[in-house]
């Protein structure tokens, strides 16, 4: 039930690799836009398009922004071997090689930000936290633009590019940057994303300036918008940009460095608790580092996988282990396995209890049309809860409440037109479904309408009833609950199947 997201890169973008992951249970791709140029990242949309069609298997595209990320870049790509207490010069001469004595970075307002004793980060794209290819500096002095570091451990940085963080140190860069506005508005029109994870959020005015850049493009205006929290400022303004996004993305790599690592977990499984209650989807990165290299996670990082999932997560996200990693597919399958082992002792009773109190009363019309469906469905056994929806907002408020059993969301079409040409909607609202814990979407013909009389209804119906014995989640003799709009009122019943 619970969702994964992989990122597709170099290890993971010939149709093989990318039928094998949906397959093996990835319902988002991530394309990461801060490296490579779009016409790669095209040809990789291109391999998931056919793989979504030989796999049958749906498929949401996510792209994430650059924004304000810093980094160090090595054009000659040769390996760069940095020694304990040795210094290294941070320049903002991006005409400078870069080598053991100097680094050149993308920004030249770093000697501005920081003072000495500051602590400064670099690692290969992505922190693995291992500390032979990352490398944590100390600000010793700040001479002109350029910084000076004393360095604390001994590594090898390899590789093109390099992602520096200077902890606790707020950069005055835009979170959506002249680079990803001109992404979005090109290849990200082009493709009709579904997702945009807006790295770097730190207040609510982001999300918000995003959704009105969003706005004038098109169809992109149903994009939603994921705000990923990757430093303490994002933090403090926890609660504001959960009103405004769609979705949280918690970038535990980031936060790892910002944060002292015993706060992790706390920050985590508050900000998970804060995004249930608001019925919007928790995604948390960074969880089987270790599978880059290896076959197999380690002890932590499967016992961590499985925290995320009781801790109440809607999807987990592969970075590095998909995109550069060894064994792409694995990753994706073991963390499967094991967010399906840990939804078996997930705590419904309590989590169901929880909600509802926080909701708190009276509730709101479809609220507590959702929760009794949730409640009968759990009530009666029933083997799957179906959903018709034509925004998809009643299927996440049914989601919000974490039924045992999958949610089938029934997109019914709407027509719509913009003078010129009539069209359906509804695509964009079921891909969206595929980043929610427990929804399984699906899209009715728009001939037949869900909402009339009783007897076409029955046609959608049982389009939706054969798709749930198709994927084995309905036998005969199952009890299943139906919600649905008749006419003005909001209906739950409940059906028993013949054979």
């Amino acid at each position: 039930m619970t969702k994964i997201v992989g990122t597709l890169g170099p290890r993971s973008r010939s149709v093989e690799v990318i039928s094998g992951c949906l397959k093996a249970g990835m319902s988002v791709a991530r394309f990461d836009l801060s490296w490579e140029h779009p016409e790669y990242h095209q040809e990789t949309l291109e391999n998931l398009r056919a793989a979504v069609k030989a796999t049958k298997k749906l498929c949401a595209v996510m792209l994430d922004t650059v924004g304000p990320e810093l980094q160090v870049v090595n054009k000659s790509e040769t390996a760069i071997s940095l020694k304990a207490d040795e210094t290294v010069i941070l320049t903002p001469d991006q005409g400078q090689e870069a080598s053991s004595e100097v680094l050149p970075i993308n920004f030249a307002g770093l000697a501005k930000a920081v003072k000495k004793g500051d602590t400064i980060f670099i690692g290969q794209y992505l922190f693995t936290g291992s500390e032979t290819t990352s490398v944590w500096l100390e600000v010793n002095e700040v001479k002109g633009d350029d910084v000076v570091c004393i360095i604390k451990n001994t590594a090898t940085l390899t590789g093109s590019l390099f992602t520096l963080h200077a902890s606790q140190i707020r950069i005055e860069l835009p979170t959506l940057s002249t680079k990803d506005k001109e992404v979005i508005s090109t290849w990200g029109v082009k493709n009709k994303i579904d997702f945009i994870s807006l790295s770097y959020t730190r207040h609510a005015e982001d999300v918000r300036e995003t959704r009105e850049f969003l706005s004038k493009l098109g169809e992109l205006s149903q994009t939603q918008i994921f705000a990923k929290i990757e430093n303490v400022e994002g933090l403090t303004h926890f609660d504001e940009i959960l009103q405004e996004a769609d979705g949280i993305i918690l970038s535990r790599g980031n936060l790892g460095i910002d944060l002292p690592p015993e706060k992790v977990f706390l920050f985590q499984k508050a900000a998970v608790h804060k995004c249930n209650m608001a019925g919007k989807p928790a995604v948390v990165t960074r969880v089987v580092d270790s599978m880059t290299d290896n076959l197999r996670p380690t002890r932590a990082e499967a016992t961590d996988v499985a925290n995320a999932v009781l801790d109440g997560t809607d999807a987990i996200l592969l970075g590095a282990e998909t995109l550069r990693g060894l064994y792409p597919i694995e990753a994706v399958s073991i963390v499967n396995k094991i967010c399906a082992e840990a939804e078996k002792v997930f705590n419904q009773d309590l989590y169901f209890k929880r909600t509802v109190k926080y909701v708190g009363e009276p509730m709101s019309h479809l609220e507590s049309i959702a929760s009794s469906a949730v409640r009968a469905a759990i009530k009666v056994k029933a083997s799957v809860i179906i959903c018709f929806t034509s925004s998809g907002r009643a299927a996440r408020l049914i989601a919000k409440y974490r039924p045992t059993m999958p949610v089938l969301s029934v997109v019914i079409p709407r027509l719509k037109t913009n003078q010129l040409k009539w069209s359906f909607s509804g695509a964009f609202e079921a891909r969206q479904s595929l980043i929610v814990r427990g929804l399984f979407p699906m899209l009715a013909d728009p001939r037949h309408p869900a909402e009339s009389t009783n007897a076409t209804n029955e046609s959608i119906l049982k389009v939706a009833l054969d798709h749930g014995k198709e994927s084995g989640v309905i036998k005969s003799h199952d009890r299943v609950v139906v919600c649905q709009k008749v006419g003005d009122a909001s209906v739950v019943k409940i059906i028993e199947l013949e054979d």
